[in-house]
């Protein structure tokens, strides 16, 4: 009997960790040595696609936003600006924000769309067929 789940999730805990140390460091103290600036995500592959999403919420999709996919690499960058008002506190996050992945074995650079509705970025990659195994390759001795 196995007792792993199927599909273990792949988060990482810098974000979180960065999130809490932020909630108890004043602003202007050691706040920017672990400001990470990083997109949350979470992908998946559906229908012979894969599909990226992306919390950035407040951002200008047209001025703010940049997809690139060169190299097997998909890479989101955004800038989200302050605002002048200094009426209370902020907890937002402001400045620039990248992430980069790897795409999947299959996944075709040429085809991917993005699309931004109500702070969630999504970026969709097509998906080719599933190549061949590893082929094994026969070693001939010399002689």
């Amino acid at each position: 009997m196995n007792l792993l789940p199927v599909h273990r999730h792949q988060g990482s805990l810098l974000p979180d960790f960065a999130d809490l140390w932020a909630a108890f460091t004043p602003v202007g103290t050691m706040s920017p040595v672990f400001s990470t600036h990083l997109l949350r995500l979470e992908d998946s592959i559906d229908d012979g696609r894969y599909v990226v999403r992306a919390e950035i919420p407040g951002v200008d999709p047209a001025k703010d936003l940049e997809i690139t996919v060169a190299d097997g690499q998909l890479t989101i960058r955004a800038e989200r600006t302050v605002q002048n008002e200094e009426k209370g506190r902020s907890e937002f996050s402001y400045g620039s924000f990248s992430r980069t992945v790897t795409l999947p074995t299959g996944a075709q650079e040429e085809g991917t769309e993005a699309a931004y509705a109500k702070g969630i970025l999504t970026v969709t990659v097509p998906m080719s067929e599933a190549k061949s195994a590893a082929k094994k390759i026969e070693v001939k001795s010399g002689k």
